[in-house]
């Protein structure tokens, strides 16, 4: 069922972290309704605003580290092209900067 997809541990943990996301943050809207706030965003949002922000940012975040990762290991000479968790790490940090500040 799952074969159309490369299926790595990093992988699998990000698509984990997004559905636990949503879980919580249904949970979260259904006991505290949201409201609109301002933050660096420039626009006036919500946290489910905020959580759909974020995760295409993460993804943006992903996809440009595995872009880039050859690239990188030429320009840093490295043995090998940098880990995933990297990237994984990164992009969480982004995400929880934007549902925290956005």
């Amino acid at each position: 069922m799952f074969n159309w997809m490369a299926w790595t541990t990093p992988v699998a943990v990000f698509f984990i972290c997004i559905v636990l996301m949503l879980i919580g943050m249904t949970v979260w809207e259904i006991k505290s309704p949201t409201v609109m706030r301002k933050g660096f965003l420039p626009l006036a949002t919500t946290r489910g605003d905020r959580l759909f922000i974020g995760l295409l940012s993460a993804a943006y975040v992903n996809l440009i580290f595995v872009g880039l990762s050859g690239r990188m290991a030429e320009w840093l000479g490295l043995a090998a092209e940098p880990s995933i968790w990297i990237s994984f790490v990164l992009s969480m940090a982004l995400l929880l900067l934007i549902l925290r500040k956005g």
